[in-house]
């Protein structure tokens, strides 16, 4: 008798749930319909009836775009015309083109840089060139997706460039190519026996493409293996596991996502025997390390199989996912979160509790968790992948960014190239300080005015000593400190000679070993890099930092107190 109550009562109870269910999604179905038809309606009165002609896909696609820029700026709305970029983007990495990039300067289009091997490199085009006209059309004053669509087109086809080279016109007729920009922009030995993979990107075939460079260093039987994922935004989820799987035992979980819908809440794990399971292992990052760079540090981290070296990454801790849509257009949205091995979650902002201007503020200390790594390692939520061996990130000042906007750097190295008919090695190449005196004089008739932060906020004092009627008190002062921050600017050349040298000569070295060259070249310079190889000359450091002995134990505390997993 108690049993059949006990199943009485149980059934009641699912029979209640389910009712809930039923009306909760009635409802949610009733306000969903309630609402698409009120925006049909106001759609369609405004096109009808207002006073001045309006443009029906332009008005859909404000309105899309607002409702989706609510939400994160991952939601997003792309129409058929953006496809093919979108494409490019976030999924392949192939086009069909000339092989070049180009800047605008004052409304003119000039050559960039050129790709080794592909067609405007055969046909000889230069960086410094100035583009007249495409395939028939001016090209000065237009948008950039005007040159994209001018500039690439099937392969075999043909374009036919009109340009300018030292005040002559040359005619160049191109064959299109596909054009395939790798995910490894570079991979090799870097000296003292160790192995180095720079991935730029995770789109399509980066997996093949990261085996296929550890495939070639592991013939060389490394001390260590330095996987660069700085400055990389990211790309295919799946991908960042199969690149895991070469470092990690098969049958090991990755990353999990976990969405409203519990259709989008997914475990990954490996799959494969990994290539590479005993290597010493170093993981660089940066601030522009997100995403799907973060899976792949966040579970190394977690699974204490490699070192990350470098600055704290982005904190992008959200999954995307496209629907096809009518009209051949699409929708991506943010279908979930992911969590590392350990259980953390790394996204940084908060877009659901956005503060009273509508932006997306940290998430709170008292929210942020710790969780452990495999070996007992303290590390912590919200707030990205936090490095086990930090290093002082590269800040570029207010003169370097104004020679770099007003396009200075490029035309100097342009210059540089007519007169030097060759560089003896891009490793080693570094300006001579007649070099760099050369470049300063070449900017004595340019306008390199620009306001500094310590300006900004000069500015904002003077506005506020009048606001409260006490600029005649202060005077002297502020004219004071804006003399000295004048008489420091005209010095500013000098000051920040070392950060400008190696941007200059980064530019130098693209015009004669292209990409790889300027890799190359920037090796003497990098931080994290010689970090590395420093490591791995020190084999018990890397063994403490993953077993995490002493100052190792704990990875980013928050300064303030946070609380302890329960998973």
């Amino acid at each position: 008798m108690k049993k059949l109550k006990k199943y009485k009562f149980g059934l009641i109870a699912i029979s209640s749930i389910i009712i809930v269910l039923s009306f909760s999604f009635r409802e949610d179905l009733f306000l969903v319909s309630k609402n698409l038809d009120i925006f049909a309606t106001v759609y369609k009165e405004i096109n009808i009836n207002y006073v001045d002609e309006t443009s029906a896909p332009k008005l859909m696609k404000i309105g899309i775009d607002a409702m989706l820029n609510s939400l994160d700026p991952y939601t997003e709305y792309i129409p058929e015309s953006e496809i093919e970029d979108y494409k490019l983007k976030y999924v392949s990495t192939q086009y069909g083109g000339i092989g070049a990039s180009t800047l605008i300067i004052d409304g003119k289009l000039f050559v960039n840089e050129v790709s080794e091997g592909y067609p405007a490199f055969k046909q000889d085009i230069k960086p410094g060139d100035e583009i007249v006209k495409i395939s028939g059309t001016i090209v000065k004053d237009k948008e950039r997706s005007q040159i994209s669509q001018l500039l690439r087109g099937p392969k075999g086809s043909e374009v036919n460039m009109i340009l300018v080279r030292d005040g002559k016109e040359i005619n160049r007729k191109i064959i299109r190519d596909e054009i395939k920009l790798p995910n490894v922009s570079y991979s090799g030995m870097v000296g003292d026996g160790i192995g180095y993979i720079k991935l730029d990107k995770f789109l399509e075939n980066s997996a093949q493409e990261v085996r296929d460079a550890l495939v070639a260093i592991n013939k060389e039987n490394p001390k260590g293996v330095i996987l660069d994922l700085r400055n990389n935004g990211g790309g295919i989820l799946q991908e960042a596991v199969k690149i895991v799987n070469l470092f990690i035992n098969k049958d090991q979980v990755v990353v999990t996502q976990k969405g409203k819908n519990i259709e989008k809440t997914v475990t990954y794990k490996t799959q494969l025997t990994p290539l590479s399971l005993s290597v010493p292992l170093v993981v660089l990052v940066n601030g522009g390390s997100a995403s799907a760079s973060e899976i792949v540090a966040g579970s190394l981290q977690d699974l204490d199989r490699a070192v990350i070296i470098g600055q704290r990454s982005y904190g992008k801790g959200l999954v995307q996912q496209t629907f096809n849509l009518p009209y051949n257009s699409l929708v991506k949205v943010t279908v979930a979160k992911y969590y590392t091995p350990s259980g953390r979650c790394i996204q940084r902002l908060d877009y659901a509790h956005k503060n009273l201007d509508g932006e997306a503020v940290k998430f709170a200390d008292s929210s942020i968790t710790m969780f452990q790594t495999k070996a007992g390692r303290s590390v912590y939520s919200g707030n990205g992948i936090y490095p086990d061996v930090v290093t002082e990130a590269n800040k570029i000042s207010p003169i370097t960014i104004t020679l770099i906007n007003k396009s200075l750097f490029f035309n100097y190295a342009n210059r540089y190239k007519k007169e030097k008919v060759s560089l003896p090695s891009a490793q080693k190449f570094q300006l001579t300080d007649a070099d760099y005196n050369n470049f300063i004089n070449s900017l004595s008739d340019k306008d390199l005015s620009y306001q500094s932060r310590t300006e900004r906020l000069l500015t904002e004092l003077r506005y506020e000593a009048d606001k409260e009627n006490k600029t005649a008190d202060v005077k002297a002062d502020l004219e004071n400190l804006k003399n000295k921050l004048n008489s420091a600017k005209k010095t500013d050349l000098l000051t920040h000679k070392a950060e400008i040298k190696r941007m200059l000569e980064t530019q130098i070295v693209s015009r004669f070993f292209y990409e790889k060259g300027k890799i190359e070249q920037s090796f003497q310079y990098d931080k994290e890099l010689a970090s590395a190889k420093s490591l791995f000359n020190n084999q018990p450091q890397i063994l403490a930092i993953l077993k995490g002995d002493g100052n190792y134990k704990v990875i980013g505390k928050p300064t303030k107190e946070v609380t302890a997993s329960i998973d």
